[in-house]
């Protein structure tokens, strides 16, 4: 079974973010907002094949109690370490495997990886075939190129000669990060080479999408596939809600106190896949998604930002 098939038309994913999308924090959102798809975190795949676990650090796990589908975001340069993860993201349970040919970081494209891989076509039609061979659907997410924006047209049709099950585009290229406007004027385009090119490949676009609903207007002016929301889930962990509203402080709080509970226990149990242990601070990260927008949120977030465990954090909510 083909899992992009299943989906609905339009469908909306929550992006993949290093330290972010991981299977507490999709619960979390699946909770408040599910989307239709999660990724996971991206995961390199020659650190895996020589460190196991100890390199993953949970990246590739998925959660028995998790139920809307999760894509396996992998990366790497190395054709051969990319087949050896996809097989294992496949006994996992993973439904599909997406390769990251768009991370501008430099920790990824100082060895030819993400963003750099545009610069090496020859090498990503290679990576994405030893992808195919755990016999899971493959997708690529990319940017536009790598300095200039008119590099998508040799890049993107290059991607699209590759038989994907489906592809992301975030609409800047590496150079640009995220400084200036996504190049949404250039969907249509897209589309037009995709539908020369590989009319069975879906066409998802992704950059400074904040909720659904501005997702739905994308969807309405480009009739592209699916939406991609990333950053937008830190201004607000409801944005993928099909009817979107306002909400109260104490509906972000009790999210909030969720969050905290699945992370203590995921802390104290781990998985049977001997994930490691994310320490407390990796949490504070998540803490301005919910303490915002309500009177005292700027007070309550610094009190927060000062504990060094889940009971202190606790403590200081239960105050309020």
């Amino acid at each position: 079974m083909n899992i992009w098939h299943e989906l609905p038309r339009p469908f909306f994913i929550l992006a993949p973010m290093e330290a972010v999308t991981d299977h507490v924090f999709r619960r979390v959102v699946a909770k408040a907002a599910a989307p239709d798809l999660f990724f996971t975190e991206f995961t390199n795949a020659t650190g895996w094949v020589h460190a196991g676990e100890k390199a993953a650090a949970g990246r590739i796990t998925l959660h028995p109690d998790e139920t809307t589908p999760v894509i396996a975001q992998i990366w790497g340069t190395v054709p051969e370490d990319i087949a050896t993860l996809a097989l294992e993201c496949k006994k996992r349970g993973f439904k599909g495997i997406d390769i990251n040919m768009g991370c501008p970081e430099k920790s990824a494209i100082k060895g030819g990886g993400g963003a750099a891989m545009c610069q090496n076509p020859a090498l990503a039609a290679e990576i994405i075939a030893a992808a195919k061979t755990a016999e899971l659907p493959v997708s690529v997410k990319c940017r536009l190129g790598y300095s200039k924006v008119e590099e998508y047209v040799d890049w993107i049709s290059h991607l699209l000669k590759q038989d994907l099950a489906a592809l992301t585009v975030h609409l800047r290229t590496k150079k640009e990060m995220s400084k200036v406007p996504a190049h949404w004027e250039l969907m249509p385009k897209i589309k037009q080479l995709r539908n020369e090119i590989a009319p069975k490949t879906l066409l998802i676009g992704n950059g400074d999408i904040e909720d659904r609903r501005e997702g739905e207007k994308h969807l309405a002016t480009t009739g592209i596939d699916g939406i991609m929301i990333g950053r937008g889930i830190f201004h607000n962990p409801f944005c993928f809600e099909a009817e979107p509203r306002e909400h109260s402080r104490e509906e972000l709080l009790a999210l909030l106190g969720y969050h905290l509970n699945l992370f203590e226990t995921n802390h104290n149990t781990q998985t049977t896949n001997n994930e490691s242990s994310k320490p407390y601070e990796t949490l504070k990260r998540f803490f301005k998604i919910y303490i915002r927008d309500f009177p005292g949120s700027s007070d309550l977030r610094v009190q927060l930002m000062e504990t060094h465990s889940v009971s202190e954090a606790r403590e200081i909510l239960s105050s309020i």
